[in-house]
């Protein structure tokens, strides 16, 4: 288990296949499907693609991607957050999405800090974008409590979508 951090809730580490089933959980996720799209993602087989073509990939190309974010004391994966590098944008952008029951919690702005600051040391980052759907308010609002600026609306995987910068 590649442990990248830990904050005083969380602990952040690299996504692996033993993670497989709860990708399939986090995926298949209402709110997910709803704000991030179908990834078709139904069997073990299907996420253990989807973590060696997605993050294991992005760590091994950029040495970064997503990570599993899990409670500390329970050890329990309740979400990913992490920075993706998509040939689409400029710079890399912050992803992040969480079961819905863990939401509410305060857990997305942890985990978005923890990454933030992690990531703009190890990488000398100066630019992080991000990409949400302006339905999704609770993103929007959490971007813009981590200090993201919005700067327009973008055209993403078919859907008008907010883009938003965080400037170091």
């Amino acid at each position: 288990m590649d442990v990248i951090g830990e904050t005083e809730r969380l602990t952040v580490r690299q996504i692996n296949s033993y993670d497989a089933e709860f990708i399939i959980q986090l995926l298949n996720d209402q709110s997910f499907i709803q704000f991030i799209g179908d990834k078709n993602v139904r069997t073990t087989q299907d996420a253990v693609n989807y973590i060696n073509k997605g993050p294991i990939s992005s760590y091994k190309k950029f040495g970064f991607g997503t990570y599993i974010v899990s409670v500390s004391k329970t050890n329990q994966p309740i979400g990913m957050c992490g920075l993706l590098k998509r040939s689409t944008l400029d710079f890399p952008d912050l992803g992040f999405a969480f079961l819905s029951e863990f939401c509410g919690y305060g857990y997305a702005a942890e985990a978005t800090e923890f990454i933030i600051k992690k990531e703009i040391h190890t990488h000398n980052l100066t630019t992080i974008l991000a990409v949400t759907l302006p339905l999704n308010l609770t993103s929007n609002k959490l971007l813009r409590k981590m200090g993201f600026t919005f700067k327009s609306t973008m055209e993403f995987n078919g859907l008008e979508n907010n883009l938003y910068e965080y400037n170091v």
